[in-house]
C-alpha cells in the first residue's frame, strides 16, 4: 500500500510538514487584518449554508452535536435557579409559632397529617382559624370549611384515578379547590390542606401559628459536602465540553479536501484556515439556536417528568442571563479557537493530496503535565476533612480539571501507541487496525468524553462510599420484624393496636405502652420506664422467670438496673408521667404491686437493651384512661397483600388522623448528602443521554466519511459482515483503551479526593465495573444503531459522482 495522506492530516517529509509554498507577503495593518478576518469567516459561512450538499450536511450534523452540548450546558446553569425556587417554596410554608398566648384574632391551629400512599409522599395539613385574620397557606386563596380540603393538581389527578380508592377512602373531605403552585415545590408534589373544626393546642402534633413563611436558621453546608458538589459539577460539564470540542471538528477531513480547491484559485494556507473557522463558526451558531430550541423543548417537558421523586417547574428552569451569555460568546469562540488549533500543523495543498512519509508520532512528556499539575494543586488539601478552611474552590475545580483533561491528552498518545503494535488477524481486524493506525485521533475523539465522564463517576462513587458512613445513621429497626410503626402519643388513642391488629394484611401488631415512673411528681432527680404489656409482648424485652397478669419486673443487666431496683421494690408511691421545670402536669400517683421480681433484658434488634420496670395491665390500673401513656406499635405486614400498608394507613386515619404512622428502614441519610446523590444520579442521566446522542453523531459522520471506500470494498468482493466487524473493531478498540485509561485515572483521582475528606482509600470494585459496563453499553448500543446506515452505505452505488 502506498504511503499517501490525504490533506486534514498531518503531513510532510520525514514527519514535519511541508512547506507552505504561498509567497511570504508584508504583514497589513490592524485594519487590514480584521477586515481580512471578516471577509475570510463570512466566506466560510457562505461555504457552511450554501457550499452544496456536502456543506451543509457538514453543518447540520455539527449544528445537532454543538445543540445537544448548549441545551445540557443551558440546564446546567438553570438548575441553581430551580433549585433556589424550590427551596423559596418550602420556607414559604414554614409554620411561625404564636408563641407563648393563647388564642387570636390572627392565630391558625395547624395539624401535622402527612401520610404514604404507596411508595408516594402525601403532605396533609389539617387547619382550624381561631380568629377571622388567621394566615392562609401559600397557594391557597382561602381556607377550607371544616370536612373540605384543597389539593395540588397532581393529588387532584391521583384520586381521579380508578386504582386510587384506599386514597380516596383516608382523604374523605369534599374537594373545595386547588393549590397553585407557589405553595407546592414541585408539579408532581401531593399536597392537602382541609379543615377541621376537632383539633385542639394542646394535641400532639397540632401547633397554634401566625403566619407562613418563617425563615429558617441557614446551617453552612459542611466543606465535604461542598467538594462533593463542586466534584459532580465538574465531573458532569467536563464530557459535555469535551464533546463540543468534538463536535464542531465533524466532516474535518472533507472540509480539508474541499479547503484544497481554493488553494487551486490562489487562496493561501492563512486564508483557508480562516475559512475553515468560518465553516465552524456557522456550525457553532446554528448549534446555539438547536440548543436554545432543544432546552426550551425539553424545559416545556420538564414539568410533566418526575426523576427520583423530584420535579421542578418550567418557569423555575431559568438560565443566568451571565451564564447564558458565557455560554452564547463562548461556543462560537471555542469553535474558532479549536479549528485553527486542529489546523496548526496540517498542509492544505492546490491539488489536495500530498505524499508523505510516515508522519511524526506523538510525544508523550507534555500530555503529563496537566495530570501532573493537577495532582500538584489537589495533594496540599489531603488529609483536611471538615476542617473550619474548608476546601478552596478554585484549587478544587482546577485540580479535577487539569487531572481529568490528561484523559483526553494522554488518550490519542495510547491509541496511537497501541494500534501501531497490531497487525496479524482475520480480514475485519486488518481493516480496523489500518484504519486506526491512519487516523487513531478521530477514534480517539469520540471516545475521550466517555472517557472522562466514566473516571467522574468512578472517583465520585468512591468518595460516596467513602464518606457514606459519615452521613448515614442506622435506625435500629429490624424491617424483616416490622414494616411499619405507629405512635400514640399521651392522650390520643392507646388501642391502635387492636385496631390494626385486625386489618386485613397484617400478620403481627405489637404493642409497647409505656411511661416515665419517678418517687416525686414534680423535676424528680431520678425516674425509669415503665413498660406496660402482657406476658407475651414482655416477652420479647426480657427473660421473665414465670408471668401472669398482675406481675411486675425489674430489667437487670441494664445501665440503670439499680435505679430500676430501688424504685420497684422500696415499695413507696410512685408518679407516673411527672412534670419538669415551668410545666404544669398531674402525675398520678402508682404503688408497684408486691413481689416484683427481676427479669433479664434482651437485646432488640439494634443491639440495644431496655431498661426500666415491666408490668402487666393488671398491675397498673387505668392505663388507657390516664393520659400518662404513650403506645408504640410495630406492624408486621402480609407481603401477599400488596396494599397492607395503606390498608394499615386508612385504619390509623379513621381512628385519629393525627396518629403518625411511619414506614421503617434500616438506616437514615443526611438530606443534604441524599441531596448531592440524587443530583448526580440526574446529572449522570443527562450526560449518558448527551453521551449516547453524541456519539451517534459522531459515528454516522465517520461512516458518511468512508462512503465510497465501503462501496469499493464491497465492489471488490469484501462481504459485508467483514466490513460491519471491521467497523466493531474500530469502536471496541479505542472503547477498551478509554475505560482502561478512565478506569485508572478515576482511581486515582477517588483516591486523592478520599484522602482530602481524611477517609480511608478503599476501591468498590462493584461501583467501578458498573461505570465502566455503563460506558461500554452506551458504545454498544450507539453502534448498533449505526449499522442500518453502514449497510446502506455499503451498496455500489456509493461510487457513482457528478
Amino acid at each position: 500500500m502506498s504511503d499517501v495522506r490525504y490533506a486534514g492530516e498531518t503531513t510532510g517529509t520525514g514527519g514535519a510538514p511541508a512547506a507552505d509554498p504561498s509567497p511570504a507577503v508584508p504583514p497589513p495593518d490592524s485594519r487590514g487584518t480584521l477586515r481580512t478576518w471578516a471577509d475570510d469567516l463570512r466566506m466560510g459561512l457562505a461555504f457552511a449554508l450554501r457550499g452544496g450538499r456536502e456543506g451543509w450536511l457538514r453543518t447540520v450534523l455539527t449544528a445537532v452535536g454543538v445543540g445537544l452540548g448548549v441545551a445540557l450546558l443551558l440546564l446546567t446553569t438553570a438548575v441553581p435557579g430551580a433549585l433556589d425556587a424550590r427551596d423559596h417554596r418550602e420556607q414559604s410554608r414554614y409554620q411561625m409559632l404564636s408563641g407563648p398566648g393563647g388564642p387570636g384574632e390572627d392565630t391558625l391551629l395547624v395539624g401535622n397529617v402527612d401520610t404514604e400512599y404507596g411508595d408516594t409522599a402525601v403532605r396533609g395539613r389539617l387547619l382550624r382559624p381561631e380568629g377571622p385574620d388567621a394566615p392562609l397557606p401559600p397557594g391557597v386563596d382561602r381556607l377550607p370549611e371544616p370536612g373540605e380540603m384543597v389539593v395540588s393538581p397532581a393529588l387532584a389527578d391521583r384520586l381521579d384515578d380508578g386504582d386510587a380508592g384506599l386514597l380516596r377512602e383516608r382523604l374523605d373531605y369534599g374537594l373545595a379547590g386547588t393549590i397553585s403552585d407557589s405553595g407546592l415545590i414541585g408539579p408532581s408534589e401531593l399536597v392537602y390542606y382541609a379543615g377541621s373544626d376537632s383539633i385542639e393546642a394542646a394535641d400532639p402534633n397540632v401547633e397554634r401559628i401566625t403566619a407562613f413563611g418563617a425563615t429558617p436558621a441557614n446551617e453552612p453546608i459542611e466543606p465535604v459536602l461542598l467538594l462533593l458538589t463542586m466534584i459532580v459539577f465538574v465531573a458532569l460539564l467536563m464530557p459535555v465540553a469535551v464533546f463540543l470540542i468534538a463536535a464542531v471538528r465533524f466532516g474535518g477531513e472533507r472540509r480539508d479536501r474541499r479547503l484544497a480547491a481554493l488553494r487551486l484559485v490562489g487562496a493561501d494556507a492563512r486564508a483557508v484556515r480562516r475559512i475553515a473557522a468560518g465553516e465552524a463558526l456557522a456550525g457553532a451558531l446554528l448549534g446555539l439556536a438547536v440548543g436554545a430550541g432543544l432546552f426550551l423543548v425539553g424545559r416545556w417537558l420538564a414539568g410533566g417528568v418526575t426523576v427520583y421523586d423530584m420535579s421542578v417547574f418550567a418557569a423555575d428552569l431559568d438560565p443566568s442571563p451571565a451564564l447564558a451569555a458565557l455560554v452564547a460568546v463562548g461556543v462560537p469562540a471555542a469553535a474558532v479557537g479549536v479549528t485553527l488549533f486542529a489546523l496548526r500543523g496540517v498542509v492544505i495543498e492546490p491539488l489536495g493530496v500530498v505524499r508523505s512519509a510516515r508522519p511524526a508520532r506523538r510525544r508523550i512528556w507534555w500530555r503529563l503535565l496537566p495530570p501532573a499539575l493537577g495532582l500538584a494543586l489537589l495533594a496540599p488539601m489531603m488529609g483536611r476533612g471538615d476542617g473550619a478552611d474548608g476546601f478552596p474552590e478554585w484549587q478544587v475545580i482546577g485540580g479535577t480539571v487539569l487531572l481529568l483533561t490528561g484523559i483526553t491528552a494522554l488518550l490519542p498518545w495510547l491509541v496511537e501507541a497501541v494500534v501501531a503494535r497490531l497487525g496479524r488477524g482475520p480480514t475485519s481486524w486488518q481493516l480496523a487496525v489500518r484504519r486506526l493506525q491512519l487516523s487513531s485521533g478521530t477514534a480517539a475523539r469520540l471516545v475521550n468524553g466517555i472517557a472522562v465522564a466514566v473516571a467522574g463517576a468512578i472517583a465520585l462513587q468512591m468518595v460516596f462510599a467513602g464518606v457514606e458512613d459519615d452521613y448515614t445513621r442506622p435506625t435500629g429497626h429490624d424491617t424483616a420484624e416490622h414494616q411499619l410503626s405507629a405512635y400514640a402519643a399521651p392522650g390520643q388513642d392507646l388501642r391502635v393496636g387492636e385496631r390494626v391488629a385486625a386489618t386485613e394484611g397484617v400478620r403481627v401488631a405489637d404493642t409497647r405502652i409505656s411511661t416515665v415512673v419517678a418517687p416525686r411528681g414534680h423535676n424528680p432527680r431520678e425516674s425509669v420506664t415503665l413498660t406496660v404489656g402482657t406476658c407475651a409482648e414482655l416477652r420479647g424485652i426480657a427473660k421473665l422467670p414465670g408471668c401472669r397478669d398482675g406481675d411486675a419486673f425489674f430489667l437487670t443487666g441494664t445501665y440503670g438496673a439499680a435505679d430500676s431496683r430501688r424504685l420497684a421494690t422500696a415499695g413507696d408511691r410512685l408518679y407516673l408521667d411527672p412534670s419538669y421545670d415551668e410545666m404544669k402536669g398531674a402525675a398520678l400517683p402508682w404503688t408497684p404491686p408486691p413481689g416484683v421480681r427481676p427479669a433479664r433484658a434482651l437485646r432488640g434488634a439494634d443491639g440495644s437493651l431496655n431498661d426500666g420496670i415491666l408490668a402487666t395491665p393488671a398491675a397498673v390500673p387505668d392505663v388507657h384512661d390516664s393520659g400518662a401513656f404513650s403506645a408504640w406499635v410495630g406492624v408486621r405486614l402480609d407481603p401477599a397483600v400488596p396494599d397492607a400498608a395503606d390498608r394499615v394507613r386508612n385504619e390509623i386515619a379513621a381512628l385519629d388522623p393525627l396518629l403518625a404512622v411511619h414506614t421503617l428502614g434500616n438506616e437514615t441519610v443526611s438530606d443534604d448528602f441524599a441531596g448531592i446523590r440524587t443530583g448526580l444520579a440526574l446529572g449522570a442521566t443527562c450526560v449518558l443521554a448527551l453521551i449516547g446522542s453524541s456519539l451517534l453523531i459522531g459515528q454516522l459522520e465517520q461512516l458518511r466519511e468512508r462512503r465510497r471506500l465501503l462501496s469499493s470494498l464491497v465492489a471488490f468482493g469484501t462481504r459485508r459482515a467483514t466490513l460491519s466487524l471491521s467497523v466493531l473493531w474500530q469502536t471496541a478498540i479505542p472503547v477498551a483503551l478509554g475505560m482502561a485509561l478512565s478506569t485508572a485515572f478515576g482511581l486515582v483521582l477517588g483516591a486523592v479526593l478520599l484522602r482530602m475528606t481524611n477517609s480511608a482509600v478503599a476501591v468498590d470494585w462493584a461501583s467501578v465495573l458498573t461505570m465502566a459496563a455503563a460506558g461500554t453499553g452506551v458504545v454498544a448500543a450507539v453502534t448498533a444503531l449505526s449499522m442500518p446506515l453502514l449497510v446502506r452505505l455499503m451498496r455500489p452505488d456509493g461510487l457513482r459522482t457528478e
